[in-house]
C-alpha cells in the first residue's frame, strides 16, 4: 500500500514539474511577442512624429 502511495505522488510530482515548465516557456514565448509588437509601435509613432516635423 505504502508503495502505490509513493508512486502515485511522484507521479503527480513529475506532471507538476512538467506542466510547470510548460507554463514558463509558454510566457516567455508570450511576453517576448509581446515586446517586438510594442516595439513595433513605438517605431510607427516616431516615423509619424518625423514627418510631422
Amino acid at each position: 500500500m505504502k508503495k502505490t502511495v509513493t508512486v502515485l505522488v511522484m507521479k503527480f510530482m513529475v506532471l507538476g514539474v512538467i506542466g510547470s515548465a510548460t507554463v514558463t516557456l509558454t510566457g516567455c514565448n508570450t511576453m517576448e511577442g509581446l515586446g517586438k509588437d510594442i516595439s513595433k509601435l513605438g517605431n510607427k509613432i516616431e516615423n509619424k512624429a518625423e514627418e510631422k516635423k
